[in-house]
């Protein structure tokens, strides 16, 4: 176990001490949807700051959603 537990992120280990028994489908579905949701979120900050440490503006957005090269 030693040496699986090297090649696993500090999260992987604790989410496998977590759910060492096996999980309904239905709690299962609903825990991959928490952990969505989670990411989604730590993206959005992330996201939003350096939005705002760039001083990027709605012109910027159109300017490159409508850029043919993207």
């Amino acid at each position: 176990m030693e040496q699986v537990a090297g090649s696993l992120t500090n999260m992987q280990l604790e989410l496998l001490k977590v759910f060492s028994y096996q999980l309904p489908e239905e709690e299962l579905s609903e825990m991959k949807q928490v952990l969505v949701e989670f990411f989604a979120k730590r993206l959005e900050k992330r996201a939003s700051k350096i939005w705002n440490d760039k001083k990027y503006t709605q012109d910027d957005m159109e300017k490159w959603l409508s850029d043919d090269t993207q």
